[in-house]
């Protein structure tokens, strides 16, 4: 991508524009494909590891801080961030910018050490004073080592966000691959040669979270000096631009944290109604925070691939229409967004359902994993993915009404409709559904947030292309269905019983994606030639007639 120049800048080629960063989803999605791929790996060794007792406690306390990064850096942070950095690039030139940078560094960190000392020593207390079940003593330790994840993973999204509005993406989308390989070697080699035990494996494996993020923020500053947005952070004198980011970043926690939100309340509300020695009349088995958190890899992997990319540049597209006041060319780049998560997520969900089981006993089912532990965590998965397309669509119509610097309708929205979630999980527990509840909740709740998001954008920014979208959706459904046909008929086949799980999961996979991809050709979905079109060429009308 050529370089930003260092000054005011001019509205240019709105469509040139959006070739590129449309472009740039490409190369975002590629590397983070790498690293989700290397993720898988990692929960391959990782997530089959200790009794339940012990697996729960390791993964309700790996959320803990991981809850934080969503919320505060990859989340609100970024969401806050980028308009307000983009808009000072855009009106003031990139000397502005830097100031900006450096003066949201310095708050950030001393605020996100405040915080870590503070968690860390309420924890301690915690501990010494009242430390409860085994279950709960271990939950409590494994917090305690994790946690300054929080602060290094944080300021990294910080940068991260400065390096996507400069343009760069490349790092930002590599540096968890970094993380990825250091669970791997922890996992597969430094935790059983040191740890005697499974409780002491894991906390080595917690131990290398905290070093892989220092890597990580090491490499984010250098990445900064050679964009040339290496700055000194300042805390004085507190600039305009910093009140304003910290008076959005409060609104968006909970809109683009609601999904983690949910989950993090879902496992402790699991936690509360897991059956023990002396409580057997629960609805829920041990090792179901395993099972929850490995089908919640598993229905993330296309968001983080795909949707994830996605959003990440669109957003600072958006919000240079934004800036601008282009509501047209906002609309028009809302409206290609949008029908590329319909295209993307409509067979990402199917596949998912499909291939749920297979997939899930292929990686994961073997020491303390049983079949019983394949079975809850395939039923989660499929209540989850049904609303795989909202899940892409939230992502997107969140970021839109941020670049608008709207953060009070998004919050309302969600706050609601965790509430909603919340009380689903609670009640859902205790019907047939029991743990696949986890995911049931989630999924109404998202689709129901992206159909008010929509309403509520339609009738602010006037037609959105809404019957463009809906035709694309058709279209998108009748290649889906050829997909499933195709990947129902190898899991059914003789061949496939005969080969052995594994082969036929790759070969359902493979076979999936080519037929999909045929017959989206077939039908002439449009969405197709956005993904595989080079940057600049334009090979699409999309004056699409607005509804």
């Amino acid at each position: 991508m050529p370089p930003v120049a260092d000054g005011p800048n001019t509205p240019g080629e709105p469509r040139g524009e959006q070739e590129r960063f449309f472009s740039a989803a490409k190369r975002v999605a590629g590397l983070t494909m790498l690293s989700r791929v290397l993720g898988l790996l990692r929960d391959l060794i990782l997530i089959p590891l200790g009794s339940p007792v012990i697996a729960d406690a390791f993964w309700t306390a790996f959320g803990i801080p991981h809850l934080f990064r969503r919320l505060f850096g990859e989340g609100a942070l970024s969401a806050a961030f980028i308009p307000v950095f983009t808009e000072s690039a855009e009106t003031e030139g990139w000397d502005r910018a830097r100031k900006v940078l450096g003066n949201a560094a310095g708050w950030l960190a001393t605020v996100l050490a405040g915080l870590v000392v503070v968690i860390e020593l309420g924890l301690l207390v915690w501990l010494a004073a009242a430390p409860g079940a085994p279950k709960t003593r271990l939950t409590l330790q494994y917090t305690l080592l994790m946690l300054p994840f929080t602060f290094f993973i944080c300021m990294l999204a910080l940068f991260s966000a400065a390096l996507n509005s400069r343009g760069h993406f490349a790092y930002p989308a590599a540096a968890p691959i970094l993380l990825n390989v250091g669970l791997i070697a922890a996992g597969w080699w430094i935790a059983p040669a040191l740890g005697r035990t499974d409780a002491e494996q894991l906390a080595i494996v917690g131990g290398t979270v905290v070093l892989c993020s220092v890597v990580q923020f090491v490499g984010g500053l250098l990445m900064l000096r050679r964009t040339h947005l290496a700055v000194r952070w300042t805390l004085r004198p507190l600039l305009g631009e910093i009140r304003q980011i910290a008076r959005r970043m409060g609104p968006t926690v909970v809109p683009l944290g609601m999904m983690q939100l949910c989950d993090l309340f879902a496992r402790l509300i699991a936690l509360a109604f897991t059956r023990s020695a002396s409580q057997t009349d629960l609805p829920l088995a041990p090792g179901v925070i395993r099972c929850h958190y490995a089908a919640g890899r598993l229905y993330q992997l296309p968001l983080g691939v795909l949707a994830i990319s996605l959003a990440t540049v669109v957003f600072p597209l958006l919000s240079r229409c934004a800036a601008r006041r282009d509501e047209a060319a906002l609309r028009d780049v809302l409206n290609r967004a949008l029908r590329l998560c319909l295209f993307l997520g409509i067979p990402a969900g199917v596949a998912l359902i499909l291939l749920a089981e297979p997939t899930i006993a292929v990686f994961w089912q073997r020491r303390d994993f049983t079949a019983l532990d394949t079975a809850r965590t395939a039923g989660m998965l499929r209540a989850y993915c049904v609303a795989m397309p909202a899940y892409f669509a939230v992502h997107i119509l969140l970021r839109a009404f941020f670049a608008l610097k709207d953060t009070r309708t998004p919050m309302f929205t969600s706050a609601g409709l965790a509430v909603l979630n919340v009380l689903l999980v609670f009640v859902g527990i205790f019907t047939p559904l029991r743990s696949a509840a986890l995911g049931a909740a989630t999924a109404v709740a998202s689709t129901l947030n992206a159909l008010i998001l929509t309403w509520v954008l339609r009738r602010r920014l006037g037609r959105l292309g809404l019957r463009r979208v809906l035709g694309s959706a058709a279209r998108v459904a009748v290649a889906t269905a050829a997909m499933g046909f195709a990947i129902g008929g190898i899991l059914a086949s003789p061949l496939a019983g005969r080969a052995g799980l594994l082969p036929a999961v790759i070969a359902a996979v493979l076979a999936g994606g080519f037929v999909f991809l045929g017959a989206a050709r077939a039908v002439g979905c449009p969405e197709l030639g956005i993904l595989l079109r080079r940057s600049g060429r334009n090979t699409e009308g999309d004056s699409a007639t607005m509804s």
